[in-house]
């Protein structure tokens, strides 16, 4: 099941410019969730991260995988409508710079969850295959107005 943004904000509450998926590729719904982020030197983060050298914050492509994770989490039919708030994140890695001009795959898979609460693999790879990121990520499903 292919997303483009307006499907994509029809489950995650994110928004300019703050959304940071452009499309789902692949979707499992409460299992997995494939998707692609295009970095352009547009972006506001590359203001001042850094002038001289355009580098995507760390943080910001956690919670790109974050997002990935929200989608095939809140894709689930009793989830719709919800949030899904970082509760955690756990062994997280940084292997690679991401720059203006990558195309980074964001795959996130659940591969626990009890009740609300859940943990997402998460890994982003470059254009060439390269691990960039990865982490475990802990979610808590909650209504939006919680």
């Amino acid at each position: 099941m292919k997303m483009g943004i307006k499907e994509i904000q029809q489950i995650i509450p994110h928004r300019h410019p703050f959304l940071l998926i452009d499309t789902i590729e692949e979707l499992e719904p409460g299992v997995r969730a494939v998707g692609y982020k295009c970095i352009t030197y547009d972006e506001p983060q590359f203001a001042g991260h850094f002038p001289q050298e355009p580098v995507m914050p760390g943080v910001l492509m956690i919670e790109a995988l974050a997002q990935v994770g929200a989608v095939a989490i809140l894709s689930v039919e009793e989830n719709r409508g919800k949030t899904a708030y970082f509760a955690g994140i756990n062994n997280a890695k940084f292997k690679q710079k991401i720059i203006p001009g990558d195309r980074i795959r964001l795959e996130c898979e659940i591969i626990k969850q009890k009740g609300p609460i859940g943990v997402g693999k998460a890994v982003a790879k470059n254009q060439d295959g390269k691990v960039a990121v990865m982490a475990e990520l802990t979610f808590a499903i909650g209504s939006a107005d919680a």
